[in-house]
């Protein structure tokens, strides 16, 4: 059974969502951004809401946040809480599907950084963009392009723009960062309307 909204604590800054991979990776630069990128989000007094597991760029950042004294969210359905194993020493909330997980991580976050993952991550990010091609919403989408690892994804969304399938407003859509320092200054920055969430 999933808990409601209203069972996550109030927080009255701004919140950022980290999706990213729950593995490492096979260049430590990733684990290295992710646990810098945790750790800026609570100096920069943002609250950070991702995933909920406590392996790979997941809890690298998680952990980091944490220990820096920041606020962390994690939403985590209930099937992949062996695979991902919860970071219960910051609070989580179980939900009973990954639609679920995803509106829930939507609704709690003014922003979102999309840092190197796998299908998961790429999943979320192209939801995210879609849905702000149909102009459901209007939060400002990083991608934390460490070592370039989003170029591929980055050349296949401007080719649909010149293949004539999306506009070329598209492109405003989002945002590239090549470093933690770059997304966060992109962040503090605001590089597109925000849009407040719903804490009822």
């Amino acid at each position: 059974m999933s808990l409601p909204a209203t069972a996550i604590a109030p927080f009255d800054g701004k919140s950022v969502c980290l999706f990213c991979g729950s593995a490492p990776g096979n260049d430590p630069a990733y684990i290295q951004a992710a646990t810098d990128f945790g750790a800026a989000t609570a100096r920069a007094g943002w609250r950070l809401v991702y995933g909920g597991g406590g392996v790979g760029l997941m809890g690298a950042s998680a952990r980091a946040a944490h220990e820096a004294g920041g606020r962390v969210v994690g939403i985590m359905p209930a099937f992949l809480r062996s695979r991902e194993r919860l970071f219960d020493d910051v609070e989580t909330i179980v939900v009973t599907s990954m639609h679920e997980r995803k509106t829930l991580m939507y609704d709690q976050s003014d922003a979102f950084v999309v840092a190197p993952g796998g299908v998961g991550t790429l999943e979320e990010v192209i939801e995210l963009l879609s849905w702000k091609r149909l102009d459901l919403h209007h939060k400002p989408i990083i991608f934390l392009n460490i070592d370039g690892f989003w170029q591929p994804l980055l050349a296949v969304l401007e080719d649909s723009v010149a293949r004539g399938f999306s506009p070329p407003s598209f492109l405003q859509a989002y945002s590239v960062a090549d470093t933690v320092e770059d997304a966060i200054e992109m962040l503090v920055r605001g590089d597109a309307p925000v849009v407040q969430h719903d804490q009822r």
